[in-house]
């Protein structure tokens, strides 16, 4: 689930962390740090991105971060434009759809972004993992919603106008680490950076309590002020999302209200959906989704 802001009734997804894994209370030391305001590539981030480095690039297994065909998270919360507090719900689906982008095969993810049961947007999330077990983001294309219209789709995609892929998870995340780009898309603004901040925490979501969590710190460079904390759990992903910094403005919190396995019947049903955006992309955004090849069902699936 990558950083979101409000588009038509979408809320952003600079999130709202509470003191206590499970309680209530303000975000731990109060950070206010916009390390990696520069160029992609002061640290982890479009200099080491290796497209020969790919070779079982859509089998990503990375503890933190497993992208598994058929695994959908949903996460629930609220946030807050202005003064009035907006219902969140976001759904992630990992289908059996892979693409190539610069150079590597790719996994293909989709992301569905409610605000007070509004459909705000669509998102195709294009992820593979390296030798390393780095997993590596390679763009995106999202629809933007206004009703049932589509009135935006800031896509970018690595190798396409400037853009680079970026790090969504490291292999091994160690705090005191330097922070690294999440990708690289400078004709739509994306310019987001993630650190390690801490290492070992527990964590209760509806859906369990998690030991060993792994939490980041993302930010933006243009959002000086502003930070999100994801928690991670061991072998499930992301299962909570806060917030902190004097600048944060939507307050949002986010936390896993469901993870499943989807069956052979509801993941055909996501993937349907996720090719007739794939075949819209190449209409609406031919000058940069249209750099992608087709989605096409991965070898073995279904």
């Amino acid at each position: 689930m990558r950083r979101r802001r409000i588009v038509c009734v979408v809320a952003a997804s600079v999130l709202t962390l509470s003191a206590s894994a499970c309680g209530n209370g303000s975000p731990p030391g109060g950070e206010t740090r916009s390390e990696g305001r520069g160029t992609p590539s002061e640290a982890i981030g479009a200099k080491d991105f290796d497209r020969t480095d790919f070779g079982d690039s859509t089998n990503i297994d990375n503890a933190w971060l497993p992208l598994k065909p058929g695994t959908q998270w949903v996460w629930e919360g609220h946030a807050f434009d202005g003064k009035e507090r907006i219902r969140r719900r976001v759904v992630t689906t990992v289908t059996d759809l892979t693409k190539v982008v610069d150079g590597v095969r790719v996994v293909v993810a989709y992301d569905l972004d409610y605000s007070n049961g509004e459909l705000g947007e669509a998102e195709i999330a294009l992820f593979a993992q390296d030798s390393g077990g780095n997993v590596w983001h390679f763009g995106e294309y999202p629809e933007e919603y206004d009703g049932n219209k589509i009135v935006k789709t800031p896509a970018w995609i690595s190798g396409v106008e400037g853009a680079s892929a970026g790090i969504a998870m490291q292999a091994a995340p160690q705090p005191g680490t330097p922070s690294y780009a999440e990708g690289w898309g400078p004709q739509v603004g994306w310019n987001d950076r993630a650190a390690t901040y801490k290492v070992g925490e527990r964590i209760c979501v509806p859906v369990d309590c998690y030991k060993d969590v792994l939490v980041t710190r993302e930010f933006s460079r243009t959002e000086p002020g502003a930070f999100q904390l994801k928690y991670y759990a061991p072998d499930v992903g992301n299962v909570r999302v806060g917030w902190g910094g004097p600048n944060e403005e939507e307050r949002e919190v986010l936390v896993l209200v469901d993870l499943v396995q989807l069956t052979p019947e509801a993941l055909a049903k996501v993937r349907q959906e996720v090719l007739a955006q794939d075949r819209r992309g190449y209409e609406i955004s031919k000058d940069v989704y249209g750099h992608t090849t087709p989605a096409e069902q991965a070898l073995g699936a279904g």
